[in-house]
């Protein structure tokens, strides 16, 4: 099975996701799972690419149709208590960034 997003022709958007975990849990596997859960039912949502490295270091890339499907998805409630409970518990160091993918 590949781990690769199936994303259609370009042009699209990829949310890339760059973050360094604490130690420990806390419920992030549960979160975690569940966001990709509610992600995917977004109109506009493409695919997902994540990878995590043994010294807590990731890359979670989300693709979109669009600029107007990732902010519905920024705004989403339960979302936006995720990423607070990220910022409060689960990382150290993180980075977003949005690029339209061309080619």
């Amino acid at each position: 099975m590949s781990r690769l997003a199936k994303t259609p022709e370009p042009p699209y958007y990829a949310v890339i996701f760059s973050n360094t975990r604490t130690d420990g849990d806390n419920g992030y596997d549960e979160t975690a799972g569940r966001m990709l859960e509610l992600a995917a039912g977004y109109p506009g949502y493409l695919g997902v690419e994540s990878v995590r490295d043994k010294d807590g270091f990731g890359i979670t890339v989300s693709y979109w149709q669009d600029e107007d499907s990732i902010a519905a998805w920024r705004d989403d409630a339960e979302h936006l208590q995720a990423k607070r409970q990220g910022i409060d518990k689960w990382y150290a160091d993180y980075t977003l960034r949005i690029a339209r993918v061309e080619r």
